[in-house]
C-alpha cells in the first residue's frame, strides 16, 4: 500500500452532539509512510458499527489506536467526553476480542472469563455468577471446567466474546473475530453476536474486510482505503448511493461500463439512457439486480436483447453473463433465479430479454 496526498475526511456518526466516541483528526505514520491520515470518526452509544476495506486499508490500525495498543502519531481520542489519547491500554473502557481467540491453553474456561474480574479484585461469588450468566449467554452453559483446546473453534470464540464482557466495558472491539471459522459456523456466530449486542446495547466497533458481514451486522458502516474514510452510511446507504467509484466497486457486486454522456443523455452502447451533468466519458457502475428479467411489459423503455455467454451456479440463484450488440462489446453479469432458468429453459446461447433500470444506475 502505497501513501496518498494528504485528504481531509470529516464523516461522521453525528446523531447528536453527545457522542461516545469521537475521533478527531487521527493520523499515524510509520516513518514515511502514513497508514492513517486525518480521521474524523463520531460513534453514538449502543451503535454496532463496522469498519470495512480491503487488507492494508488502516482499519486494524484505526481500531488499535482507540484500544491504546497503537499510539496515533496526532489526533485526539475521546470516550464518553473523557480525553482517552494518550491512556495505557489497562486505564481505558473497553473489551476486545481478536482473530485468534487469543485464550490462554491453560486455564480453564471459568478463569478465562474471570480473568479480568480476579484482576479487578471482584468478590469470589461475584465472579461466580458473573462467569455462570456470560457462559450461559453465550450459549456454552456447563463449560467452564473445560480448557479451550476441548472447544471448537468457534465455540473459542464464544468464550473469547464472554470474557471481553466480564468487565461490562462500555465499547467492545471486535478484531475480525469471525475470519478463522468456517462458513456456516461464522454465518451462526454473527447472528448471535449482533444479538448479545442488541441485548447488552455496548455500543461495538468491529473490523472486518468481509462485506457480507459488514452488511448484514452493522447499524452504520465506515468503508476505508489507503488510510483514509471513503464513506460513511447505514448498510443500505453504502450500497445503493456509493459515494466513490472505490465504494461501488468493493461493496457488493457490479458491473463497470464505459459510456458518454452528451446533450443530456448517457449512451451506452447503442442504448441512450436520460442522465444529467456536462459532456464527458465517463464509468457506469450497475448492479445485477438492476437489470431485471421480469416483469417486462409492453412498451417498457430500455429493454433490449441478449445472448446468455455463461451461468455461474450458486445454488437458488445465478451470475448469468450476457452480451448484447445494443451493448456493442461490453459484457453485463446479471442475477437470474435458478427457478426462472428452468420455467424459460434458458441455457448458455439462449436469448432472454432483459430490462435496465436508469435510476439505479451510477455514474462517475
Amino acid at each position: 500500500m502505497t501513501a496518498r496526498p494528504s485528504r481531509k475526511n470529516n464523516f461522521c456518526l453525528r446523531v447528536s452532539t453527545d457522542l461516545f466516541l469521537d475521533l478527531r483528526q487521527i493520523r499515524k505514520a510509520f516513518g514515511s509512510f502514513t497508514a492513517l491520515q486525518d480521521i474524523n470518526l463520531g460513534i453514538q452509544k449502543g451503535e454496532f458499527v463496522c469498519f470495512l476495506g480491503p487488507s492494508g486499508c488502516g482499519k486494524t490500525t484505526l481500531l488499535r489506536i482507540i484500544a491504546g495498543l497503537e499510539v496515533q502519531t496526532a489526533g485526539q481520542v475521546f470516550q464518553a467526553g473523557r480525553d482517552i489519547s494518550r491512556l495505557p491500554p489497562a486505564l481505558r473502557d473497553y473489551g476486545i476480542v481478536f482473530q485468534s481467540y487469543a485464550l490462554f491453553p491453560n486455564l480453564s474456561v471459568f478463569d478465562n472469563v474471570s480473568y479480568g474480574l480476579v484482576n479487578r479484585k471482584t468478590p469470589c461469588a461475584e465472579i461466580r455468577q458473573r462467569v455462570t450468566d456470560l457462559v450461559k449467554l453465550v450459549g456454552l452453559p456447563g463449560s467452564e471446567a473445560k480448557f479451550p483446546g476441548q472447544l471448537s473453534g468457534g465455540q473459542q470464540q464464544r468464550i473469547a466474546l464472554a470474557r471481553a464482557l466480564a468487565t461490562s466495558p462500555g465499547l467492545l472491539l471486535l478484531d475480525e473475530p469471525l475470519s478463522a471459522l468456517d462458513a456456516l459456523e461464522r454465518v451462526r456466530l454473527r447472528q448471535e453476536i449482533r444479538s448479545l449486542q442488541q441485548k447488552l446495547g455496548v455500543t461495538t466497533i468491529m473490523v472486518t474486510h468481509d462485506q457480507e458481514e459488514a452488511l448484514s451486522l452493522a447499524d452504520r458502516i465506515v468503508v476505508m482505503n489507503h488510510g483514509v474514510i471513503e464513506q460513511v452510511g447505514t448498510p443500505m446507504d453504502i450500497y445503493r448511493e456509493p459515494a466513490s467509484p472505490f465504494v461501488a466497486d468493493f461493496v457488493g457486486k457490479v458491473n463497470v461500463l464505459p459510456a458518454q454522456r452528451v446533450a443530456g443523455s448517457l449512451q451506452l452502447g447503442r442504448m441512450h439512457l436520460p442522465a444529467a451533468g456536462a459532456d464527458a466519458a465517463v464509468k457506469v457502475y450497475l448492479r445485477p439486480e438492476d437489470v431485471l428479467a421480469r416483469p417486462i411489459a409492453p412498451g417498457d423503455a430500455h429493454v433490449f436483447e441478449a445472448c446468455i455467454e455463461g451461468i455461474d451456479f450458486l445454488g437458488s440463484y445465478c451470475h448469468v453473463h450476457v452480451g448484447s450488440p445494443e451493448l456493442a462489446e461490453h459484457k453485463l453479469t446479471v442475477y437470474l433465479s435458478l427457478n426462472f432458468l428452468s420455467e424459460q429453459s434458458l441455457q448458455v446461447g439462449s436469448q432472454v430479454k432483459l430490462k435496465l433500470l436508469p435510476e439505479r444506475i451510477k455514474v462517475f
